[in-house]
């Protein structure tokens, strides 16, 4: 545990889990630097769109998925869910995104929502931005200026939505944003420096659409291989995912889950992941998988804005 709160910055690559590859070097060094596990996620409707999608997932992050059904659609109806503030002790948290569903989403829950030119000061989208540009503004907004730690900070939390796009040629773009994105942050947040030791970098992928995945394919977290075959496969405990507090989830989607890398030097826990890849997270990786929804607990823990969730 860090002996000053950490501030937190959350790079969520929507859809781009499929397009990662090996020339995605800094994805995989940060992976190998990192704590890495699964968010599982629930069903969504059969019917969604893309922006539905998006929508869905990002309230499972933010802990707001009762929201869904009022959020998914432009909608009049207040929000069951208060303001982030009201529910991480007073968090400052702001939402960069292109995706106009997305922004009003944000805005709904109590999210400062910034435009493009609010982060880099020109009226120009921020992928079209030279990404060493968008890595200071970011740091800057959380604190982090010239390798110091600033008193001052305008952001507790910042999420990024990265990606989204309906065409596999647009998603390959997103890939190689938010790779280059994330070398550029490292390379300011050094080792031993006084920002990787307060920085608390997420990077979470998700797979988009699964209408064509089902529970047989490579990306299942259910151990088929270890499960008992007997009266005694009763007896095992459900994983601590398929739970909330003591009741089972009753949608639990046990394929495609996001995946998620975290790191903060000294602070969080390395383990034996080496790339940023489905089967590498499975097989190596130290956070398992933990239901979406508790990810901003364990975000808002390393702000000290909650107490911690789970072991």
């Amino acid at each position: 545990m860090a002996d000053k709160p950490s501030r937190g910055l959350v790079l969520y690559g929507d859809g781009l889990a499929r397009f990662v590859n090996p020339s995605h070097i800094h994805l995989h060094s940060l992976a190998a630097q990192s704590l890495c596990g699964f968010l599982s996620l629930p069903h969504f409707p059969p019917s969604e769109n893309v922006d539905g999608r998006t929508i869905g997932e990002f309230l499972n992050l933010v802990d707001a998925y009762e929201d869904y059904s009022t959020l998914s659609v432009e909608s009049q109806d207040k929000c069951i869910t208060p303001p982030i503030s009201e529910r991480f002790m007073g968090v400052r948290a702001a939402l960069i995104t292109e995706n106009t569903t997305l922004k009003s989403c944000g805005d709904k829950l109590g999210l400062s929502v910034l435009q493009s030119d609010e982060l880099i000061s020109k009226s120009c989208s921020l992928f079209d931005s030279s990404v060493n540009l968008v890595a200071m503004e970011l740091l800057k907004l959380l604190g982090f200026e010239d390798e110091k730690v600033l008193d001052t900070n305008k952001f507790d939390l910042i999420f990024v939505h990265v990606g989204g796009g309906h065409e596999e040629q647009s998603n390959k773009k997103y890939t190689e944003y938010i790779n280059s994105l994330i070398g550029e942050i490292i390379s300011k947040a050094k080792p031993k420096s006084e920002i990787g030791s307060r920085l608390h970098l997420s990077v979470v992928l998700s797979y988009g659409d699964t209408e064509k995945d089902d529970d047989e394919c490579n990306f299942t977290i259910l151990n088929k291989n270890g499960s008992m075959k007997s009266d005694l496969a009763s007896l095992i405990p459900r994983q601590s995912y398929t739970m909330k507090g003591s009741n089972p989830r009753t949608n639990v989607r046990e394929y495609c889950p996001m995946l998620m890398a975290q790191w903060q030097e000294g602070v969080t826990r390395k383990d034996l992941v080496k790339t940023f890849s489905f089967q590498d997270f499975k097989e190596n990786g130290g956070n398992l998988t933990i239901p979406a929804d508790r990810f901003v607990h364990e975000v808002a823990f390393k702000l000290w804005k909650a107490p911690k969730y789970g072991a």
